[in-house]
């Protein structure tokens, strides 16, 4: 339409019975581009940390393939984005000035003639998740690495993941991806990443603790040099150094040496998982025995080594023991829980822990998580929990 006039303006103040003396001076007058549609736009709330990282000039990415939900993800944060429906259309309109910007501007005409470029009637709303990292393994596992004289690995049609692949294919930014990689203990071989196949780990894992015990080596101090040097022609010496990682805490001494000082409780862990494997359960007692017997010289088991990996029931008479391994369970809170009353019906908080720690937010505690997806109940003195629903 036509340019009003100030005169106009006021006219239009005195019908809607508004007294200009109680309104800021400048007027806008606003029209409708003639390319203003809804939809070319779309307005997304940051928070003040997100800000800084896009006015630093970094960028933040939307990650998701088509049948996943959409997250958006910074350097080392992953954020849920949903749509948040607004009452009032918001305007979009370039170069507009607050109040603020005008009352220092005393200078300017107090009509001012704006185009609105947009509209919308909601905006994207972020929230800080857990990066969705099940999907890292379960692509990783799809074809593991079995050695370099492994016959698959030649004819193999899976798949094989470079970083870049990972960062387009995982719903997490790309320090927590680096992270989980670091967790799983995979290793990049030939550019590609890969986790051990777990006999293949186990087997370069025997050659390790056993060369410790042949030397009589202490096992916090584990020379790099040698065991390349008395490995190296069974298995390639990058692997030996990796399952040397993997076991280990690299560090080097006052003369430059190389040492790793082995991580006693994951070692015994794996030769459990090793054991476990191939029982459906097994006796608790006899499991413990056999487990004690199977671990390196100089190194004790204890159950709670074994947390997130395997499960004693203590109600069987005798108790025994079975592989329930947290990596298995579902990704999501009501998926897990369902999963886990399916297994048994009654949990102490002891016992359902390990297997849900993983899932508490930021500030959340296992307690508030039982509270919202468990019903308590006491047995025997003790306090247990069980489905809030009927499991199917």
């Amino acid at each position: 339409g036509a340019m009003r006039s100030r005169g106009e303006v006021d006219a239009t103040l005195q019908t809607a019975k508004l007294n200009p003396a109680e309104l800021l001076p400048t007027v806008h007058c606003l029209s409708f581009s003639p390319q203003s549609g809804a939809g070319e736009c779309c307005l997304l709330q940051l928070e003040p940390g997100l800000c800084a990282e896009l006015e630093a000039g970094r960028s933040l990415v939307i990650r998701g393939e088509k049948d996943e939900q959409a997250v958006l993800c910074s350097r080392d944060k992953t954020y849920d984005m949903k749509i948040a429906d607004t009452s009032n259309m918001l305007l979009f309109i370039p170069g507009c000035k607050t109040p603020e910007q005008l009352n220092a501007d005393q200078a300017s005409c107090n009509i001012i003639h704006s185009q609105i470029a947009g509209f919308s009637n909601n905006y994207w709303e972020l929230r800080r998740c857990r990066p969705k990292l099940k999907k890292l393994r379960k692509l990783l596992m799809e074809d593991p690495y079995e050695g370099p004289d492994s016959r698959k690995d030649q004819t193999s049609t899976f798949s094989k993941y470079t970083t870049e692949d990972l960062l387009s294919l995982i719903q997490a930014s790309e320090e927590e991806i680096l992270h989980q990689l670091q967790v799983i203990d995979a290793c990049k071989i030939e550019g590609y990443w890969r986790i051990l196949e777990f006999d293949y780990e186990m087997k370069l894992l025997n050659h390790v603790t056993q060369l410790i015990d042949s030397e009589s080596w202490s096992l916090s101090k584990v020379p790099l040099r040698t065991c390349l040097e008395e490995l190296g022609s069974l298995e390639p010496t990058e692997m030996i150094e990796h399952i040397l990682l993997s076991y280990g805490r690299k560090y080097i001494d006052d003369t430059g040496e190389v040492y790793f000082e082995m991580h006693e409780d994951k070692i015994c862990r794996a030769i459990a998982q090793m054991l476990l494997q191939n029982a459906v359960k097994f006796n608790l007692s006899e499991f413990q025995e056999v487990w004690q017997q199977s671990v390196p010289e100089g190194m004790t088991t204890r159950l709670d080594q074994l947390k997130g990996l395997a499960l004693v029931d203590k109600s069987s008479r005798p108790e025994t023991i079975f592989l329930l391994k947290v990596e298995d369970l579902p990704e999501g809170n009501q998926e897990r829980f369902n999963s886990l009353f399916s297994i048994r019906e009654k949990w102490t908080e002891v016992d359902i822990t390990p297997y849900i720690q993983d899932l508490c937010a930021e500030k959340q505690t296992v307690g508030a998580l039982l509270t919202k997806y468990a019903r308590s109940s006491m047995q025997n003195g003790v306090k247990v929990y069980n489905s809030r629903r009927p499991i199917s």
